[in-house]
């Protein structure tokens, strides 16, 4: 298994540059093909009272994007031919996380950026990571939008629960945990949860990942109940000295709201590193 088909998502914020680099990084160790797909903000007309004013700024808007992606474009176009990485540029071709979500489930690795309320230019959609989280149905590279970007996938932390979504995210992490130099997977247990089958504390799966040549340092982590599991894996992978967190996403979708576990939450906005996630 590897990865052939990455799709990055590309907009006007100040870490478009270095997402940039990290997708050129991964396609050229993967030996992949790499989409850079444009994604700005679409203005939607149902929140203005009145129609004719929403298409005239809707139109002053347009214009100002279509600047800033030309060069966005002259720049990804320009980095694929100094790295000689095969690739293809997509403008945006309808609502930013629609479009996203369809070329993302035809491809191996989706990377897009982390949620930035310091840099407007990094607005795509009210929690526009949570929505193609749960509606890509591949895996996710979400990169932090504070940070040197080192290269991906040296020191892997897993995180383990032994649900659907932890099982899917670590399969499809497999092409990072095969090259990486050190691999740590964590069980976070609470009080109550003492007792729980021992498979759903990693022993199978660790198994399994050694037949795929993948050696896992395990750790159990026994937190009082009540205490915040999205911050103890941080903290964990901090005195790790991780480069890559592995989760499953828990959630699921409503109509225009989007309700996500709270570690998963904590994750997503907080993380220092990158996290794949799949869900």
């Amino acid at each position: 298994m590897s990865y052939k088909t990455i799709v990055v998502q590309l907009d006007t914020s100040e870490r478009t540059p270095a997402r940039i680099d990290c997708a050129l990084h991964l396609a050229t160790h993967f030996r992949a093909h790499l989409s850079g797909v444009f994604s700005d903000f679409t203005l939607d007309p149902r929140f203005y009272y009145e129609p004719s004013s929403a298409k005239r700024y809707r139109k002053s808007l347009e214009k100002t994007c279509m600047d800033r992606r030309a060069k966005i474009e002259t720049l990804f176009r320009s980095r694929l031919a100094q790295t000689n990485v095969a690739g293809s540029w997509v403008a945006r071709e309808t609502y930013g996380p629609i479009s996203l979500s369809r070329y993302a489930r035809c491809a191996d690795l989706t990377i897009t950026g982390q949620h930035d309320r310091e840099d407007p230019e990094a607005y795509l959609a009210d929690r526009y990571p949570e929505q193609l989280v749960l509606s890509a149905g591949r895996p996710l590279l979400i990169v932090p939008h504070t940070g040197a970007m080192n290269p991906v996938g040296a020191k892997v932390l897993v995180a383990w629960d032994g649900s659907r979504e932890a099982t899917r995210a670590v399969h499809d992490a497999l092409p990072f945990l095969q090259v990486a130099t050190r691999t740590a997977m964590i069980t976070i247990v609470a009080e109550a949860e003492e007792r729980r089958d021992p498979r759903a504390r990693g022993s199978d799966l660790v198994a399994t990942l050694a037949r795929h040549g993948v050696q896992v340092e395990q750790s159990e982590i026994e937190v009082k109940d009540g205490a915040r599991t999205g911050e103890t894996l941080l903290s964990f992978a901090s005195e790790f000295g991780a480069d890559l967190i592995v989760m499953g996403a828990y959630g699921h979708s409503r109509w225009h709201e989007l309700i996500l576990g709270g570690a998963t939450q904590t994750v997503l906005e907080a993380a220092q590193v990158p996290v794949l996630m799949s869900n």
